[in-house]
């Protein structure tokens, strides 16, 4: 069996049944984690006591016990979710050496189904920034090519899952940071409905828009470790108590009689990266071979869809990173006496040193906006109009089953092209952003290459709680162009 090629149901079922051992599966890929990282720089933190509890599982399928779904899987884990005993740093200075004495939700319902942490992945600090260039920890590089970034902020999932580090890697999406770098590193990223998947243990950036999913090699792995994390959770007031899908066993290539939206608004001449452009139109063509129906779609609200975001992430990020004071955890600045210090010069310094650039740049903005006289001109419009968007997305969906989309208007851009401008870093969510303030599942599945050999996702959408329609046409494209699963040269 080639580890480099295989799906987590297949390695599963081949530990289960003693064809192979779940250490030989975690030490090569402990090894090439190992190897590789140096050049990606897509961990933070590389777990080598993973081959301890691949012992145990080989022991427990010695015995007869039931090991789960992904017995013996290694996995990356983004440094945005709780470990216990390992370091969960969410890519910042001020939580540089934060042990946590739990388990996000998440990670105990992986670890419940047999998976193992092969590591925690380098991103964006507190998950602010679109190409991996704002973690304390250096940029994450590219794998299709180390000049470039593998976007952000879930850049170390993306880079690690498409060199094939680890059998599959999960990230967060607060506004496409999912699915962005899984378009610029050629792998499947899903970002589920709000609610489908429960946030405790998430480091929060915008609790409204945060959002855990798979970022994996296959649709059909997706399928199955969103399966795994589903679910309503007692600890998290806002997951769903829906009973969860079995996403694998209803995957399926028939999609005849789909009704496929287009918007208006995603598709405007002289936007698109003529890769992109083509990639969208050869989908379409794809699709329709298959049975699908087009339809053309307006949502006007999407034109201002970065805007609102930008409104609402910055507000709840200035509430949520308030926490970080330098006095119940984390980074403190060195004082000689502190007993001598101003409580307010204690703050500054702490929080001044602790975040980096752009993570202070949004609190400014979002602090600003929350403030007195200015929360109802900015905050409470910015909700209004996220309203008036969720409405017309919903109207949209009574039309179409699913959203077809670019990812972004180009492939990955170049480290250091967009770190010294956040407009322009900023619009690279543009097609993006709109999922999570609606709420709605969205998915980028690998499609195509670029002329400079640069990797180019499609998107798709769909109406809340319809993970299984995004998945049935992502598995159709999948097979289509059989893009999925490529490991970039020299990895």
């Amino acid at each position: 069996m080639d580890l480099l090629t295989a799906k987590i149901s297949e390695v599963a079922k081949n530990i289960k049944q003693k064809k192979i051992s779940s250490f030989e599966v975690c030490d090569f890929f402990l090894q090439r984690a190992h190897k590789h990282n140096p050049q990606l720089n897509a961990f933070i933190n590389i777990n080598d006591s993973v081959t301890e509890g691949a012992r145990k599982v080989d022991q427990r399928i010695a015995l007869g016990e039931d090991v789960g779904l992904m017995a013996g899987i290694p996995m990356g884990i983004k440094d945005m979710f709780c470990t216990q005993g390992l370091k969960t740093t969410a890519g910042s200075k001020i939580l540089e050496n934060f042990v946590p004495p739990y388990d996000a939700t998440v990670i105990d319902r992986l670890k419940k189904q047999g998976a193992l942490i092969l590591g925690k992945l380098n991103q964006d600090e507190f998950a602010m920034g679109s190409s991996n260039e704002t973690s304390f920890f250096g940029p994450v590089k590219n794998p299709w090519n180390l000049e470039y970034v593998p976007g952000g902020s879930s850049g170390g999932s993306a880079a690690a899952q498409s060199a094939r580090l680890s059998m599959a890697t999960l990230g967060t999406d607060t506004g496409g940071s999912i699915r962005q770098p899984a378009h610029f590193c050629g792998i499947v990223g899903l970002k589920p409905t709000y609610g489908r998947v429960s946030r405790f243990g998430i480091v929060a950036y915008a609790s409204s828009l945060d959002q855990a999913g798979p970022m994996v090699s296959y649709v059909e792995d997706a399928a199955l470790v969103l399966e795994v994390i589903s679910g309503f959770d007692p600890k998290d007031s806002t997951t769903t108590q829906r009973k969860v899908p079995s996403f694998t066993k209803d995957l399926s290539e028939n999609i005849k009689g789909y009704k496929v939206g287009i918007l208006k608004e995603y598709l405007k001449k002289g936007v698109l990266h003529p890769d992109v452009e083509k990639s969208v139109d050869d989908a379409m063509s794809i699709l329709k071979s298959q049975g699908c129906e087009f339809i053309e779609l307006s949502v006007p609200m999407t034109e201002v869809a970065v805007s609102i975001y930008y409104l609402v992430a910055t507000s709840e990020a200035s509430s949520n990173l308030a926490r970080y004071d330098g006095v119940k955890y984390g980074y403190r600045a060195p004082f000689k006496q502190l007993s001598s210090i101003d409580l307010d010069e204690f703050y500054m310094s702490t929080r001044g040193e602790g975040f980096g650039k752009e993570v202070k740049r949004r609190i400014m903005l979002g602090t600003y906006c929350l403030s007195s006289g200015y929360y109802d001109a900015y905050y409470n419009k910015a909700c209004q109009v996220r309203r008036k968007l969720s409405e017309e997305f919903q109207q949209a969906f009574t039309k179409c089953d699913v959203i077809l989309s670019p990812v972004a208007t180009s492939p990955a851009f170049k480290l250091g092209d967009k770190i010294s401008n956040p407009l322009a870093m900023y619009l690279n969510d543009i097609f993006t952003v709109s999922t999570n303030l609606a709420g709605l599942p969205g998915m980028s599945v690998p499609f195509s290459i670029s002329k400079e050999g640069l990797p180019i996702g499609i998107q798709l959408q769909a109406a809340p709680f319809n993970e299984q329609k995004i998945l049935n046409m992502a598995f159709n494209l999948e097979n289509a162009t059989k893009m999925s699963g490529k490991v970039p040269y020299g990895f």
